[in-house]
C-alpha cells in the first residue's frame, strides 16, 4: 500500500521515474548495486525534528552524513532531533528505510545536498522494503521544492 502512495505520488509530481523492485539487502552499497547506481546516487531521506510537530526530510547521498551544525545553521535553530523509528512513521506513513517524500502523510519542507544541485539519475526510497524509484537528481530537487545546500560531511 504505501508503495502505491509513493508511486501516484511520483506521477502526480510530473516527472519522468523508474521504479526498481529488489530483494533484500544488506548494505547500502548492495542497494545501490541491485538500483544500478553509485552508492554516491543512492539517497537516503532522513527525517528531522526541528520542534514538536515540526519536522522535515533531508535528503542525504548515500556516501555521506547529515552535518548537524550545517543544518543547524541552514535552519537558524540550535537543536534538532532524529525522532524514534515509530514516530516516523507516523508522520510520515513509511517505515524506516523506505521513506521517501513522495506521498508522505504530511508534506514536510525538504532539504537536499548541494551534491543534488547536478543533473543526473538517482535513487531514492519507493515507500517499501527493495523499492526505489530513479529520478533526476534535478527534476527531484526542483518537484520536492527542496531548499538545495550543503549539509552533509563524507561518512
Amino acid at each position: 500500500m504505501s508503495e502505491e502512495r509513493a508511486v501516484a505520488a511520483l506521477e502526480a509530481a510530473g516527472i519522468p521515474f523508474e521504479m526498481t523492485r529488489h530483494g533484500q539487502v544488506a548494505s547500502l552499497a548492495e542497494a545501490a548495486a541491485a538500483r544500478g547506481v553509485e552508492p554516491a546516487k543512492l539517497i537516503k531521506t532522513i527525517v528531522v525534528r526541528r520542534a514538536d510537530e515540526d519536522y522535515l526530510f533531508v535528503l542525504v547521498p548515500g556516501d555521506r552524513q547529515i552535518s548537524w551544525p550545517k543544518l543547524r545553521a541552514l535552519l537558524g535553530v540550535s537543536r534538532l532531533s532524529m525522532p524514534s523509528k515509530d514516530v516516523a512513521f507516523e508522520v510520515t506513513g513509511y517505515e524506516r528505510g523506505t521513506i521517501t517524500p513522495f506521498g508522505s502523510f504530511h508534506r514536510w519542507p525538504v532539504v537536499a545536498d548541494s551534491r543534488l544541485s547536478e543533473p543526473g539519475p538517482v535513487s531514492i526510497g519507493g515507500g517499501a522494503r527493495g523499492v526505489g524509484a530513479t529520478v533526476d537528481a534535478v527534476d527531484l530537487t526542483t518537484a520536492l521544492d527542496a531548499t538545495v545546500a550543503d549539509v552533509t560531511d563524507p561518512l
